[in-house]
């Protein structure tokens, strides 16, 4: 190493010795070695994470102010510094994998390292000597890893939810409920198995996609409940050794008051430490609302699909050129981007359920894989959701002449007949119309199951879509 690149270094020391870290960087020594020792993939421990930690450590420096077990100036000291983790300011100094220890212990101590040095920088004290404030007799006072990272993966996730993925899925479901209402009782053919079905209207179609989307936000929300008991005061195994009397009670207050989320004590710390099945169910929630999002936007692809040679019902916003080869191709972009998410977030469930099987006695080691793959799937869902919301669902155009082409075409207005003249000779129209490519019409009229008259009251396609038509007596 030369003398520029020696002079960009510092030393510090752990328990096991002296290690060399950046000198511009505010992580320590432990850091240090899991950043050398786990040169595994370029998934990072999420941001989310990270800024939950911040929060959590700020509270637990208010609290053991408050308990009298830290000095005052090395408390608020340390309070400033986690502040800034939890602001996001400092990203940059947690450069740790998700592929560490199933624990997270590294990731703790990143935050306690940046925090502490932080903390003496703010004391006008030089980085790297552990003093005034220690990473872990200060930053960490009356925690563990084991306790300090589920609180902060509970704390994340209620964040990220709250903040991200429930206005995002509220502010879809509110844009396709707006398309419901615009597209009004415009008529076209119903279709199930994918072949022409009874008539309904453009807009009950995308009022039911504005309740799957409701629904799966509901559920959601129902699920946030079970985030709420935080695993902190648990320490090591869930027997609370070195947590002082108080200090969860503070800490749980000071959380609230940073976060407006109502925290509670977790009913029992050893569950805490040791499980999260809590993680699997709420998994399996994203992925019933990745299912309910890529069916919508399977739908919209379907319908969108042309716009000449296809169904052509709607017409997709343009957003950009769509080949490299055709000019003037529109392709459904934010339908793909969509059901990519939607694929992603399925996978992760199967590496979050397998995540939560794997923790042994007192501790569940697999928290890092599954506090990666729930904070993606809150994150790729919100911003797909809102995404597709702005991009595609808003700028959806219905035409008409389409619509009204293929809802006068369809032979399932047959459906309406076999009242008035029964199933069988229903049945018969319509196979003649479709083996001599005639309409419905034509063949009831040529068979003499009607007159036109009767046949036009009977068969109101706007009628039968919104639930209602002709009443006609059997054989009349």
């Amino acid at each position: 190493m030369d003398s520029a690149a020696a002079e960009a270094m510092r030393e510090e020391t752990d328990s096991l010795g002296v290690v060399r870290v950046p000198a511009d960087r505010y992580w320590g020594a432990q850091t240090q070695r899991a950043l050398e020792n786990f040169p595994i993939g370029l998934e990072r421990m999420p941001p989310a994470l990270v800024h939950a930690l911040g929060v959590q450590k700020l509270a637990a420096a208010r609290a053991n102010m408050a308990l009298g077990s830290l000095d005052r100036a090395i408390g608020e000291a340390i309070a400033a510094a986690a502040r800034e983790v939890a602001d996001g300011a400092l990203d940059d100094h947690f450069p740790l994998p998700v592929w560490q220890s199933g624990s997270g212990t590294q990731t703790n101590m990143n935050a306690n390292e940046v925090i502490a040095n932080r903390a003496d920088e703010v004391l006008g004290q030089p980085m790297g000597r552990r003093t005034p404030v220690h990473p872990n007799d200060h930053v960490n006072r009356g925690q563990s890893s084991n306790d300090t990272i589920p609180t902060a993966m509970h704390l994340a996730t209620l964040l990220e939810l709250r903040d991200r993925l429930l206005p995002a899925l509220d502010h879809l479901g509110h844009t396709l409920a707006e398309r419901a209402v615009t597209f009004g009782d415009r008529v076209k053919s119903g279709r199930t198995h994918l072949q022409d079905a009874v008539p309904v209207t453009l807009g009950q179609e995308f009022g039911g996609y504005a309740a799957q989307v409701e629904a799966a936000a509901t559920r959601l929300r129902r699920l946030t409940d079970d985030l709420l008991p935080l695993a902190q005061g648990g320490t090591a195994v869930g027997s609370g050794l070195n947590c002082p009397p108080g200090f969860v009670d503070a800490v749980l207050d000071a959380v609230r008051a940073l976060t407006g989320l109502e925290v509670r004590r977790a009913d029992n710390p050893f569950a805490a430490n040791a499980a999260h099945d809590v993680f699997v169910d709420l998994s399996g929630a994203l992925g019933g609302t990745a299912a309910a999002l890529a069916k919508i936007a399977g739908d919209i692809r379907f319908m969108g699909c042309g716009p000449r040679c296809g169904i052509g019902e709607v017409m997709l916003p343009a957003n950009e050129p769509g080949s490299s080869i055709m000019p003037g191709k529109v392709n459904p972009t934010q339908v793909e981007a969509l059901v990519m998410v939607c694929a992603q977030v399925q996978g992760n469930h199967v590496a979050i359920a397998h995540g939560a099987a794997g923790g042994q006695m007192e501790l569940n080691a697999c928290k890092p894989v599954i506090i990666h793959n729930t904070l993606q799937s809150i994150r790729l869902l919100g911003d797909a959701a809102r995404s597709f919301a702005d991009r595609c669902v808003a700028g959806l155009a219905a035409d008409d002449a389409r619509l009204a082409d293929l809802a006068g075409r369809s032979l399932m207005l047959v459906t309406a007949l076999a009242p008035a003249v029964g199933y069988d000779r229903a049945a018969e129209a319509a196979h003649k119309a479709a083996h001599e490519g005639t309409t419905l019409r034509e063949a009831v009229l040529t068979l003499g199951l009607m007159d036109a008259e009767a046949y036009d009251r009977v068969v109101d396609p706007r009628a039968l879509a919104l639930g209602g038509g002709t009443e006609v007596e059997p054989g009349g």
